[in-house]
């Protein structure tokens, strides 16, 4: 695996080697031991899987603490442009953005720990999405970051995706208060 360290730090892109042949292809899509070597020493807990039609927008989420969690992202059908935005008051990327596509095609994952909203919009005409976290779901701790917060500025690919009334009505960052340290 190679993992790569992208412009806001602690955001990592994993790209696994593929084992491909006239039968189809093998590939390890986790390993604690090459994930510690690799700095993300994190308890994986819980698995989650959605599928969505094209132009659907989920995000931005995240669990509040003490509940926060640590991701690990993957598209296995379909192709989806994936956003982290960093809402840790004390980083020196507080509140800036990242985007990559995921896709079946190249196979990447990546890796977002506490301290970020995250979203992903289906391109495909549909995509299956799966993710890694390291705490349970916790209702009183799940939030978010409005998707078009003008001062975040995330360069979405589509002006009007499809959202649900949960995602339309999230706080922009400056009502967010201090949410991580």
């Amino acid at each position: 695996m190679e993992f790569e360290k992208q412009k806001i730090s602690d955001i990592i892109l994993i790209s696994p080697r593929v084992f491909a042949d006239g039968r189809g292809f093998f590939m390890e899509t986790y390993s604690q031991k090459i994930f510690r070597e690799n700095g993300i020493d994190v308890n994986f807990v819980q698995d989650n899987h959605s599928f969505s039609k094209k132009g659907v927008l989920r995000g931005l989420h995240f669990q509040k603490p003490p509940m926060a969690q640590d991701k690990l992202a993957r598209v296995i059908k379909g192709e989806v442009f994936d956003v982290v935005v960093d809402l840790r008051r004390q980083s020196p990327t507080f509140g800036q953005w990242l985007g990559l596509i995921l896709s079946e095609e190249n196979r990447q994952m990546l890796f977002i720990p506490k301290g970020f909203a995250h979203g992903f919009l289906t391109l495909s005409a549909t995509a299956d999405f799966e993710y890694k976290v390291s705490n349970l779901y916790s209702p009183e701790n799940d939030s978010g970051l409005l998707w078009n917060d003008p001062e975040v500025g995330i360069d979405w690919p589509i002006k009007n995706p499809i959202l649900n009334d949960k995602d339309k009505k999230q706080p922009r960052l400056k009502e967010l208060g201090e949410v991580f340290t």
